[in-house]
């Protein structure tokens, strides 16, 4: 680990903001194909078929699904982003 030297306070304070950013873009993005797509829908997955739900139902629940998952997956799988800090930053 040497030579690499921590992120400034400022970057993460900009990494933060953005993911805030794309978050909130994706949430507005769900709420709005919600809106405009109250079709109900059904899945099949494996023979299986769900029963029928509006699309923007579907996308929240996947997308909902997807962060979970890889709030799990990150540590397990030893991705976290914050290795290598100092721990006197928090």
């Amino acid at each position: 680990m040497e030579g690499r030297t921590p992120p400034s306070r400022a970057m993460k304070t900009l990494a933060i903001l953005l993911t805030s950013l794309l978050l909130s873009a994706w949430i507005g993005a769900i709420a709005i194909l919600a809106i405009q797509n109250f079709t109900p829908v059904s899945l099949r997955f494996l023979g299986f078929q769900s029963i029928e739900i509006p699309v923007g139902l579907v996308l929240a629940f996947s997308v909902g699904v997807g962060i979970l998952g890889t709030a799990i997956a990150q540590p397990i799988l030893g991705l976290s982003s914050f290795q290598g800090e100092d721990e006197e930053d928090y």
